[in-house]
């Protein structure tokens, strides 16, 4: 979606019906036993994939505001994704392309970008940079990485440039598909084959309505069908949203990923359903 300009960052009193965190999530203290997540669901578009000695970052969103969106969920500490080995950017919009959240993983990161976003990104700074068309692939470590379509627009408010939008698989030891923003499509059930282990699918946004090529709950559930995943995640929700409206549209923040679930029962009771909160890992071994 395509929140404009950002204010200063700041932090007003919270609507009525949702909370306002202004805090930054830090790396724990001491040794961590145990193994590391999979997945981790940061917040809106922006999931840590760690595979087999691999780490990549979905369409990094790090910092309080996004234009006249505020971040309710505590911002992640860069520390925490520092040693990501590549950044995946499906598409152009404020909300998925944040130059800020880039500059604070290192302008010498790489990253994978739809087609058509090369110039951009050159403009401000960012030279280490592969652009994927849907279909291209590009290996990342250990993983191979898929550019999928996307049903979604491509350009970048206010003046521009597009790119084609454009979702991933991340294949390595499990195969994982994150779609970025799209709204459903036939072709989906091309993405099934070989077997996905986990689908991460965008339920909601950052409002109280959702613009065409989006996927609300039940579209979201009835894609389930195309894509015949082991574990679904609900993603791109209860992260961002404008002062204004929190204030009269608050079960938007909260209900979409349990009113995905409810559908999932219906259209795909075969699939895992991982309702997940920003900041915390997928419970998915």
């Amino acid at each position: 979606m395509e929140p404009s300009a950002p204010p200063a960052d700041s932090a007003p009193l919270a609507p009525a019906g949702i909370a306002l965190v202004d805090a930054i999530v830090s790396p724990p203290s001491g040794t961590v036993v145990g193994p590391r997540p999979l997945l981790t669901f940061v917040g809106h578009a922006t999931i840590f994939i760690d595979m087999d000695g691999t780490q990549v970052l979905t369409d990094p969103l790090l910092h309080g505001w996004v234009g006249p969106l505020q971040r309710r969920r505590p911002r992640p500490d860069p520390r925490l994704v520092a040693a990501i080995d590549a950044v995946l950017i499906s598409h152009l919009h404020l909300d998925h392309l944040d130059f800020r959240s880039l500059e604070l993983l290192g302008r010498e990161k790489r990253i994978l970008v739809p087609e058509g976003a090369e110039r951009l990104m050159e403009k401000h700074g960012f030279h280490n940079i592969r652009a994927l068309a849907p279909g291209e692939s590009e290996r990342v470590g250990s993983l191979t990485v898929i550019a999928t379509p996307a049903v979604h627009s491509g350009f970048r408010p206010p003046i521009g440039p597009r790119a084609i939008p454009v979702g991933f698989i991340v294949e390595g030891s499990r195969r994982i598909y994150f779609a970025g923003d799209t709204g459903i499509f036939r072709g989906m059930e091309d993405f099934a084959e070989p077997h996905l282990d986990v689908a991460l699918l965008p339920v909601w946004g950052w409002g109280p309505k959702l613009s065409q090529g989006h996927l609300h709950p039940a579209s979201a559930a009835k894609a389930l069908q195309y894509l015949r995943p082991t574990a679904a995640v609900p993603i791109h929700w209860g992260t961002l949203w404008p002062v204004v409206p929190a204030l009269f549209f608050p079960s938007r923040f909260h209900r979409p990923p349990h009113e995905f679930a409810e559908h999932a029962a219906t259209f795909a009771p075969d699939v895992r359903i991982l309702v997940t909160m920003p900041g915390e890992a997928v419970d998915f071994p």
